[in-house]
């Protein structure tokens, strides 16, 4: 169903893409654990660059008071299952629009 990757951290076309989003949203620091978490879970690119920007979105509204990488953690994780939600509904939506 998805293109899943068994190591992703060490695809170095999959980091590239990804840097460009996490240094504009100011989360470049926290890559690693991204790719990580990401990993551990089996999330793909598409959904990771959807989810930073729903952490950004989350950022900019409520940021952490103190520890800013567990907060990060937190929410990249729902933000994750979130993106995977949204690029479904996508697909799905475009598929049925298709073949109407």
């Amino acid at each position: 169903m998805f293109d899943q990757f068994s190591d992703i951290g060490s695809d170095q076309a999959v980091r590239k893409d990804l840097e460009g989003y996490f240094i504009c949203t100011g989360f470049y620091d926290l890559l690693p654990v991204a790719l990580e978490i990401a990993n551990n879970l089996g999330y793909d690119t598409s959904e990771m660059i959807e989810a930073i920007c729903k952490v950004n979105d989350k950022f900019n509204q409520y940021p952490p008071n103190k520890n800013r990488t567990a907060w990060f953690k937190r929410v990249f994780e729902e933000k994750l299952e979130e993106a995977r939600g949204d690029i479904l509904t996508h697909r799905a939506k475009r598929k049925f629009l298709r073949d109407k």
